[in-house]
């Protein structure tokens, strides 16, 4: 694996807190990748986020597309989200990697802040947008930058079209496993780690395709009901970061120990927080059959090897999750309209496709599914080069 074109820390002059910009790859001189914040942040984690965005760019190549993929790129800051310091930490940090947001480095939300703090946070840095590095890229700058803000404007059920096409993917990735391991939809259990936009939006999407969510975690617990909670009123009783207010649970609704998620009795394990949620201490405790990977980096390469050996199947991040990114460009390059039918269409074909494209994968050189997505991205990555040249 090659090292990363650029790999930068920055310390904020008012408070000592550290951030990190690793920039992987470049396609066209431009690079792709969210922001995160979260206690304890680290240079390597961002190193490792920032290959995943080269592997999920070029995981959704396609040659007569509009979207043309991106450099993979990944922005950290060793902060709680919650720190009263926080918002100030951010705006510097921006301010600092201004010259890179400008140039080479399209960024938005990730693990611990959203688009709307991420917005209002860059134009105090004096930036036009969290993206604008990719305007000369597009043929029609007005008309594409109105079509994103379209789209960030939808609603579906009082919840932002943004926040809900990344789960809208996750959901269809799960289905996607479940069709070709014959397994039907209805009762199908399911345990999910964090509420926020990504786990709230995957429990959604799968309770209304008919599976059943026996387990949620968030920073308070675990909440479980082994004949199914009521999604919707969780998803109602959320705060900013994806807490929920307990007083809405039912009878029969139980208040379980945080990690109680992962030894839960479900068929299907969702990790849509925190990194390294699986490690090799803990993983014996799961029972499900398959992992889906919403959040990135939730499973540890050790405690895969040990599930593996166990069955049990673990879909990889720079799949299952790569809908968010995806979304943006399609929209804002033309692909699709801001429209929440077409956009959960499009997620789903286009998802549907790349888990059956890894399965098929993995079964043939008889491997992981993570190893055959490296293979497909190892695939790909010359074809994009070929095209677009190297930016090394």
């Amino acid at each position: 694996m090659n090292a990363p074109l650029i790999s930068q820390t920055w310390t904020d002059h008012v408070t000592g807190r550290r951030g990190f910009l690793v920039v992987d790859r470049l396609v066209r001189g431009v690079s792709s990748g969210g922001l995160r914040m979260r206690e304890g942040c680290t240079l390597d984690e961002v190193a490792g986020l920032a290959r995943g965005m080269t592997m999920k760019e070029a995981l959704h190549y396609n040659a007569e597309g509009r979207y043309i993929p991106l450099g993979g790129a990944k922005g950290g800051i060793d902060c709680d989200p919650q720190d009263p310091e926080a918002y100030g930490i951010l705006v510097r940090y921006l301010r600092a990697m201004r010259p890179h947001i400008e140039n080479f480095w399209t960024t938005g939300e990730d693990l611990g802040l959203t688009q709307d703090i991420v917005d209002k946070a860059a134009a105090e840095a004096g930036l036009l947008s969290s993206i604008q590095a990719v305007y000369p890229l597009l043929d029609d700058e007005v008309a594409a930058r109105q079509r994103l803000a379209d789209a960030f404007a939808v609603e579906v059920d009082g919840i932002g079209l943004d926040e809900l096409v990344g789960g809208c993917g996750v959901a269809e990735s799960v289905l996607a496993a479940l069709d070709r391991a014959g397994v039907a939809h209805e009762g199908t259990r399911v345990s999910v780690q964090g509420l926020g936009t990504m786990g709230g939006a995957t429990a959604r999407f799968l309770s209304r395709a008919g599976l059943r969510i026996v387990a949620v975690a968030d920073v308070k617990g675990t909440v479980a009901n082994p004949k199914g909670l009521d999604v919707e009123a969780l998803l109602g009783a959320r705060d900013a970061y994806g807490a929920v207010d307990r007083g809405v649970l039912r009878p029969g609704d139980l208040e379980l120990p945080g990690d109680a998620w992962l030894s839960a009795e479900a068929e299907v394990l969702v990790p849509a927080a925190v990194s390294y949620a699986v490690d090799a201490s803990n993983e014996g405790r799961i029972t499900a059959r398959w992992i889906v990977e919403a959040a990135n980096m939730p499973v540890l390469a050790d405690a895969e090897a040990l599930l593996a050996r166990r069955g049990v199947t673990v879909l990889p991040d720079v799949v299952v999750n790569s809908g968010t990114n995806a979304w943006w460009w399609w929209t804002l390059f033309g692909d699709i309209g801001a429209d929440a039918d077409e956009a959960f269409a499009y997620t789903r074909r286009s998802m549907r496709a790349l888990i059956d494209q890894m399965l098929a994968r993995a079964e043939a050189d008889g491997s992981t599914p993570r190893a055959a997505a490296h293979a497909i991205v190892a695939d790909r990555l010359p074809v994009i080069a070929e095209r677009f040249g190297w930016y090394r």
